[in-house]
């Protein structure tokens, strides 16, 4: 988190942590036919709720909104996320650790409804699931993120650091390349992955810490196009405290996505995709 966002940060947290639910009008709310899932870990359960509130705070709902969590974590919820459990908003556990637990367990539950993945340390804009759907209805048949990179090559066909695989709005790329990125939020329509999506002994073997990779590679076979979100929303604020533990950082820091691409690659053949 950066100094400057703090703040807003403070500001948000404890205005949802205050807001009583019946405030939030959840009763009356317009239902949108999508879910909303996402996953945690133990060092920031006792901040999730905020993030709950906040999906609760959005202008329209979804049908369901699903926590996946890991079943030695049963017994030690907190009780402010234990409290908002109930119609809309539900835990379920998994022996699964990895983050592709919140895409692979409710793609089966829900077939027909587009699902929309956010993280477990953020507060969304109250109109980030509406734009979302908006762009859904806009675009159905593709993946649509708020944050996307492309992923990258040089002249000569090699694979470029994670971190110079930049989207560029006006440079022509390759949309074929085009990585969502599942902070800021994620639309996947149904359908979207390929039938292998739920193969967990492949996906712990090539990319067993980089679930956006695993579901691209999906999207390739499957052919399902990704693109930024025509809709774009504020920046979503980090919640303090939660910051700490941060896959990201390590994926980054040690290039682990680009291995885990070029092992996703080498395995399905990737390039004759694009």
């Amino acid at each position: 988190m950066k100094l400057k966002e703090l703040p807003k940060s403070i500001y948000h947290t404890t205005r949802l942590a205050h807001k009583p639910i019946d405030k939030f009008g959840l009763e009356n709310k317009e239902r949108v036919p999508l879910v909303v899932s996402l996953t945690s870990i133990p060092s920031r359960l006792k901040k999730l709720h905020i993030v709950i509130r906040c999906l609760f705070d959005q202008t329209v709902l979804p049908q369901k909104i699903l926590l996946w969590l890991h079943e030695s974590l049963k017994g030690h919820i907190p009780k402010k996320l234990l409290d908002l459990e109930g119609a809309l908003f539900e835990i379920r556990y998994t022996h699964m650790e990895v983050s592709h637990k919140k895409l692979i367990h409710t793609i089966p539950l829900f077939p027909e409804l587009p699902i929309v993945t956010c993280d477990d340390d953020f507060i969304y804009h109250p109109q980030w699931l509406q734009s979302l759907y908006e762009a859904h209805q806009m675009h159905p048949e593709t993946v649509l993120a708020n944050h996307i990179r492309t992923i990258g090559y040089d002249d000569s066909g090699m694979l470029l650091s994670y971190k110079q695989w930049v989207f560029d709005s006006h440079k022509g790329q390759n949309p074929r390349l085009f990585l969502a990125i599942g902070g800021k939020g994620v639309l996947y329509p149904p359908r979207a992955l390929f039938e292998q999506f739920d193969d967990e002994d492949l996906f712990m073997k090539l990319a067993p810490k980089a679930d956006d990779l695993w579901f691209k590679a999906m999207e390739l076979l499957q052919g399902t196009p990704v693109r930024l979100s025509p809709k774009p929303m504020d920046e979503p604020i980090p919640i303090a405290g939660t910051q700490g533990v941060s896959l990201k950082k390590e994926n980054i820091s040690e290039d682990k996505n680009r291995n885990q691409w070029l092992a996703l690659e080498k395995h399905f053949k990737l390039k004759d995709y694009y």
